[in-house]
């Protein structure tokens, strides 16, 4: 057993490489020159009656998603290249180009990762998380519990899916630390597991918990005028999530069989209560902060009575934070937002735009309109089935979940409408299956984030990544056939 102040030195690594691999430099070039083959390929092997701006929208999405998925350049750096190609092939005029930087949407992220620093700025979050850990913290059964719940509750007040998780790792491995847990044992890689498997069920329900869900939203308002509100999402999604939990505890507990000295470990919990009380009582800046995270999702869940978009509260709350004498933060932490994220995220909406203005969607549409395939969309809980195996098939090539829900909705959108099938049903549908990627590293940010401590290796993700992905599936056409039957979705 180790000390309890044993702390573990952890090693962040962004892009791990396996011996005799490439140089990073040589890698780069390589994959940038093998992106513009890509994009050449597409191009020319599309049939010449085809519509041009379509052709080389097509291309270019090939090649942004094979870069976002490789990544030679960061994400930001791709998402300009892409904005800049899209202006000088002209696909579309300049307004639908710079549109996606206009959206609500992306105000609503923008809100969501300053929420989440003005909420870093005090000890609230680290609070909830000693709280939960000193309560059930004392058994392998409760741990892995405490670590799925915790992301659950930051749901409500935390959007990004990222963050929820990188404010979960160092509480963590404190605990495994506190065991005495070694390297590459199965409480290690179980709890690891537990943070990334709960940072993507906590996206489910709350619909400002996701970046993939806002682009669903956004995406169906944009083309079908369809407006899907805050408690609507949270409707349809809640029992999905309330199973998904108990389900991804289970399916790890069985994937990660413990020794009988890994069960029980009561030193965590006294740890956790001393971690407490260092903390002291809860001060004036966390009941500040505490007050205006309550009075956003109240405005999020009353957007029926009010009409404000989400991305409103957001910004209120943004303000509240950093106000003189009510605010809890600082204004120059706030604004240390990751602007990749805010890049790919305009571009992504701009990208979905643009797909459908140039006719690359229905272009796409018209090639997978196959008799069968609208036909089955016609049957409502086969075509959740359908949509949920294509999605989650398509999503381990396009791992990006923005890019993925960008691709693929606007498609759906179309196949939903030639078959007269309900659109909210598909894209819904699509957009959870885009959410939960549970089997390669790459397809979940939670997943990124605990792969980056370099404690834990892809070969970890796929047995239980596989299991969570097929349970995934077993619980939403579950859920399909009963609650959204019952409240009129299905």
């Amino acid at each position: 057993m180790g000390s309890p102040n044993a702390r573990k030195k952890v090693h962040l690594v962004t892009n791990p490489k396996p011996s005799g691999a490439l140089p990073n430099g040589t890698r780069k070039i390589i994959t940038l020159i093998l992106g513009v083959l890509l994009m050449g390929i597409i191009y020319f092997i599309l049939p010449g009656e085809y519509n041009e701006s379509a052709k080389i929208m097509l291309a270019l999405l090939v090649m942004s998603v094979f870069y976002w998925t490789f990544e030679p350049v960061p994400l930001g750096v791709t998402a300009i290249l892409l904005l800049i190609l899209m202006i000088l092939f002209n696909v579309v005029s300049k307004e639908v180009i710079f549109s996606g930087f206009s959206s609500p949407a992306l105000f609503l992220i923008i809100g969501g990762m300053m929420l989440a620093k003005g909420v870093n700025d005090t000890p609230l979050a680290k609070r909830l998380a000693y709280i939960i850990l000193a309560k059930w913290g004392g058994t392998a059964k409760g741990l892995l519990g405490s670590i799925i719940l915790i992301p659950q509750i930051q749901a409500f007040f935390i959007p990004a899916a990222a963050v929820r998780a990188t404010l979960l790792i160092p509480v963590a491995l404190m605990s495994l630390d506190t065991i005495g847990v070694k390297e590459n044992s199965n409480l290690r890689k179980m709890i690891l597991l537990g943070v990334a498997f709960a940072g993507t069920i906590s996206g489910t329900v709350v619909m400002t918990a996701a970046i993939g869900n806002i682009l669903t939203v956004e995406l169906l308002k944009e083309f079908l005028g369809i407006q899907i509100t805050y408690i609507q999402w949270f409707t349809y999604t809640v029992p999905i999530w309330l199973l998904l939990i108990p389900v991804g505890w289970f399916i790890l507990l069985k994937s990660f069989p413990l020794p009988k000295e890994n069960k029980e470990f009561p030193h965590v919990k006294e740890e956790m209560k001393r971690k407490l009380d260092a903390l002291g009582k809860v001060n004036a800046q966390e009941k500040k902060c505490l007050s205006i995270l309550i009075l956003i999702v109240g405005l999020w869940f009353t957007e029926p009575f009010h009409g404000l978009h989400p991305s409103i509260p957001a910004l209120i709350g943004v303000i509240l934070m950093a106000f003189p004498g009510i605010g809890c933060a600082k204004w120059e932490s706030m604004v240390k937002i990751n602007f990749d994220t805010i890049l790919l995220m305009g571009v992504t909406l701009t990208l979905g735009y643009a797909f459908n203005q140039s006719g690359a969607a229905e272009l796409v549409g018209g090639s997978l309109s196959a008799g069968w395939l609208i036909d089955l969309l016609r049957s409502p809980i086969i075509a959740v089935i359908t949509i949920l195996i294509i999605t989650q098939i398509l999503h381990l090539v396009v791992a990006n979940v923005s890019t993925a829900v960008v691709t693929l909705i606007p498609i759906f959108i179309g196949l939903s409408v030639k078959a007269g099938a309900d659109p909210v049903l598909i894209c819904v549908t699509a957009s959870l299956a885009c959410l939960h990627g549970y089997i390669l590293v790459v397809e979940a940010t939670p997943n990124i984030v605990v792969y980056s401590t370099g404690q834990i290796q892809q070969k970890d993700f796929l047995l239980p990544g596989l299991w969570m992905t097929l349970a995934m599936i077993a619980v939403t056409v579950l859920t399909a056939a009963t609650w959204w039957n019952w409240i009129g979705l299905l």
